[in-house]
């Protein structure tokens, strides 16, 4: 039921009143044409218990091992995987906005749980400031004194509660007060709480809680686009002869998508739905990745590598470390000009890379010096690093297939998985997180792409079909004889 609610985009109201009314929801539940249904909150409990010890991957285990004994999905095939933005299911709130709403969400976890807390702290201002949810205008009346009178309303209320319980554990909604207290206010060396600027020590705006009801929603600035939320990475299939089937999908917090992929091999491996090519892009590549799903899995990674950040590069002219020549036998390294250096060392601080620094004799009266190094101390020369022999190899040869065409048509293929992304996105409004936490947001993920596979199979028709697809019009006959462009559209139905 869960799977159809999310096929269709119903609420749990809605998905209940289906059940109860709907002969194609009974049908497809095999319920009887009188079955009374069930009350809505019981799709709540059930998310609850999905979102427990991975239990909504196990789900989608269990959907992929049915398709794989239909012979629907196989292992060893191409797969490919993005990732894509996705919106908490809280309020983007200014920093007294949060500041305020932590403490009225202590407030009422307090007087729920233990009212005796707030016997002897609230007083009517208090009621005046926190009676009702915070929503200010763009533009607050004195909100220096405001957000400093929260934060001393705050650091009482924690008090409080700390002498009036002790031994106990603190709720959510206090421990998230603590933690924005930590990160917005601290005591000056008088002994009095003050707001935190940018001096003080100010947490980056990626690690500062956003709201006191979701404590691992996070701000995130890629490119033009900002949110407050989470990133999913999706995974495909995309063999040339067979339906695309989504094998993993994973919610993470809003981090380097690279720190995702050896999860992403993991679950796959546990499924045994491995790929021997896995296409991703830049975003997920390095080379000691690609080793490693090399050696670990036998998955050759296709995407582009970084081609680095060096001012070299970025000014297009100078010479990058691609133009030095290393001889890994021999511990040297040949410049462009045709000077060799065997100063060859591999520190600790800077594994796996080794150096190799040039003499300054030989970079001093270098005629090409300025575009190899800005150093204008005359007694030193250029340094360079360089990865070990086998991904010093392994990042030459991916940038060789990056400009190989046949290499580009197969990268090429990658670019399907947006269509996937898109499909979750706007189809079935994945990328608005329904509920709070990254546990519940992801078993609504992993429900939408089970939902998504039975779509895609359940337009694929069967062997024994007897649909047949229309043929070309004459006309469309005498377009192809000649080699003339048609609309798209017209292909279609065919």
């Amino acid at each position: 039921m869960s799977v159809l609610q999310f096929l269709l985009n119903l609420s749990d109201r809605q998905a209940a009143e289906a059940v109860r009314c709907r002969i194609d929801f009974k049908y497809a539940l095999a319920l009887d044409l009188d079955d009374p249904g069930f009350h809505h909150s019981v799709l709540s409990d059930f998310r609850d218990r999905l979102a427990q010890d991975d239990r909504a991957d196990a789900l989608l285990d269990l959907a992929l091992a049915r398709l794989k004994e239909a012979g629907l999905v196989k292992a060893r095939g191409r797969q490919r995987t993005d990732s894509t933005y996705l919106r908490a299911a809280v309020r983007e709130m200014t920093r007294l906005e949060l500041v305020l709403e932590a403490v009225r969400a202590a407030l009422e976890e307090c007087a729920r749980t233990a009212p005796e807390i707030l016997d002897g702290l609230v007083t009517e201002d208090w009621a005046m400031r926190y009676g009702r949810q915070v929503r200010l205008v763009s533009q607050p009346s004195h909100p220096a004194t405001r957000l400093k009178q929260a934060g001393t309303d705050g650091a009482d209320l924690l008090d409080r509660i700390r002498s009036r319980r002790p031994t106990a554990a603190p709720g959510p909604a206090a421990e998230a007060l603590r933690q924005i207290m930590v990160q917005h206010f601290l005591v000056d060396t008088r002994g009095r709480l003050r707001p935190r600027a940018e001096k003080d020590g100010l947490p980056p705006t990626g690690r500062r809680l956003q709201s006191p009801y979701d404590l691992q929603a996070r701000y995130v600035r890629r490119g033009h686009r900002t949110w407050t939320g989470y990133l999913a990475h999706v995974t495909e299939t995309c063999d040339a002869e067979s339906v695309n089937v989504i094998t993993d999908v994973a919610t993470t917090a809003p981090t380097a998508d690279s720190t995702a992929l050896p999860g992403i091999h993991a679950r796959l491996e546990q499924r045994r739905l491995l790929p021997a090519q896995h296409l991703i892009d830049g975003g997920y590549t390095s080379v000691a990745l690609m080793d490693t799903a090399a050696r670990t899995h036998r998955i050759e990674v296709i995407g582009p590598v970084s081609p680095g950040n060096s001012w070299q590069r970025k000014a297009g002219t100078g010479f990058t470390r691609e133009d030095f020549t290393v001889d890994f036998d021999r511990r040297q390294v040949t410049c462009p000009n045709g000077k060799i250096s065997g100063n060859w060392s591999e520190p600790t601080a800077q594994a796996p890379y080794a150096l190799v620094a040039f003499d300054a004799r030989h970079c001093s009266p270098c005629p090409h010096r300025s575009r190899c190094t800005r150093s204008k101390d005359p007694r030193k020369g250029r340094t360079v690093n360089f990865l070990p022999r086998r991904l010093h190899d392994l990042q030459a040869q991916n940038r060789a297939d990056q400009q190989d065409p046949q290499g580009r048509r197969l990268y090429a293929v990658r670019s399907g998985v947006e269509g996937t992304v898109n499909e979750l996105a706007n189809a079935h409004q994945m990328r608005r997180c329904r509920y709070r936490g990254t546990a519940k947001a992801h078993v609504q993920h992993v429900l939408t792409a089970i939902a998504v596979n039975i779509e895609r199979l359940s337009t694929q028709e069967p062997d024994d079909s007897a649909y047949r697809p229309r043929p070309p019009t004459a006309f469309q006959q005498y377009l192809d004889a000649h080699e003339l462009p048609s609309p798209r559209w017209w292909r279609q139905g065919q």
